[in-house]
């Protein structure tokens, strides 16, 4: 089982839906980061459920490092954050996992680990495990805010409501800081929220765009080829569960360009080489060019929902009908906005070490 991402800065994953706790090790830091705990509990908090358009299943995500931190700085030895489950239900599961649910890991997961690992709420296939990818992501995302790099992520797009598109990003990012609803305008958020409450009401789902940006990337980080910027941020984005699609800058509609539309022609402003429009989103060849990187992330509709659906019993080997139950959000795309942000800090810090050497993220002396 493969559970760790990234080339100098690694992250791995530990724990289940049901278990004790989830967590993730951090390891590969400078000594000397700041660890900002407000800011990860900040970070934290707009991933959790809220209101009547989340699950029922509310934790409180009182986070714990554990190692790696002394006087509130990385001492270089692995940050281990540990998160507690507390809101546990696990008798909605059952002992065995006979029913696979329709579009979740159950089968594959079943199939791979020949039965034996833990079911209950999708085991360590959960997307609860994001709640420590966010803490860890937040830890980094702090250290690169010191270093004047930002990232911001809005829903684009929802069931046929739709926001407006990133117009100024230092101002735009700074909004969304802040916005348990991660929209630009307040008649998106109305208009999404209408479509969530729809989806419940029916005991359905709903699934979304998000447009995601990444400003203050020098010039000249990433690799060629196979570590490519866009490459290592898409490994990282399809890990997070219910991902189905990333493109960068204008993505597939380069389809429907010509050439001259699509290419970025140079310009000096300010004393520095910037591109007049950022349709490649400020990579070029798999290394940033200095401007806003910009990439879309697709998110799934719930795949848990309140209707009996078609499965099978894998004991009896035949057809039968998953009858609806437990807890489910009717969305989760608001929630996995702070999950998107957290990946891309990740892969942003990796990336940067990489290029400057570990001490890049450290406080200077």
């Amino acid at each position: 089982m493969k559970n760790s991402f990234g080339n100098n800065i690694t992250v791995t994953l530990f724990g289940e839906s049901h278990g004790e706790y989830i967590g993730a090790v951090l390891d590969g830091l400078a000594p000397g980061i700041k660890i900002d705990r407000e800011y990860i509990e900040v970070k934290l908090a707009l991933r959790r459920p809220s209101g009547k358009i989340s699950t029922a299943r509310v934790e409180s995500d009182e986070f714990k490092i554990v190692s790696g931190e002394f006087r509130g700085y990385t001492t270089g030895a692995p940050i281990c954050i540990l998160i507690p489950n507390t809101n546990k239900r696990s008798a909605d599961y059952g002992d065995e996992m006979d029913i696979p649910r329709p579009s979740h890991a159950d089968y594959t997961a079943h199939v791979k680990y020949h039965g034996y690992e833990d079911h209950r709420g999708g085991g360590h296939f959960s997307g609860r495990l994001t709640a420590a990818i966010v803490a860890a992501g937040a830890l980094l995302g702090s250290a690169l805010e010191s270093r004047g790099i930002r990232i911001g992520s809005h829903i684009t797009e929802l069931h046929g409501a739709f926001d407006r598109p990133f117009e100024d990003f230092e101002s735009d990012i700074a909004l969304l800081s802040g916005k348990q609803f991660p929209t630009l305008t307040e008649s998106a958020e109305a208009s999404m929220k209408k479509e969530i409450e729809k989806a419940q009401s029916l005991g359905d789902s709903v699934g979304g765009i998000l447009e995601s940006a990444i400003i203050g990337m020098p010039a000249g980080v990433g690799e060629p080829w196979f570590d490519s910027m866009e490459s290592m941020l898409s490994h990282a984005l399809f890990s997070i569960p219910a991902v189905k699609g990333v493109e960068f800058g204008l993505g597939f509609a380069f389809a429907d360009v010509y050439g001259s539309e699509g290419n970025d022609p140079f310009e000096v402003k300010d004393g520095e080489v910037k591109t007049i429009s950022n349709n490649n989103g400020g990579i070029n060849g798999g290394i940033t060019n200095g401007m806003p990187i910009t990439f879309r992330t697709v998110i799934k509709p719930t795949p848990t929902i309140f209707k009996d659906q078609a499965s099978v019993s894998l004991s009896k080997m035949e057809n039968t009908v998953l009858k609806s139950g437990g807890r489910h959000d009717p969305a989760i795309i608001h929630r996995a906005r702070a999950v998107v942000d957290a990946m891309a800090a990740i892969v942003m810090a990796d990336a940067l070490t990489g290029r400057y050497g570990t001490d890049y993220l450290a406080e200077k002396n």
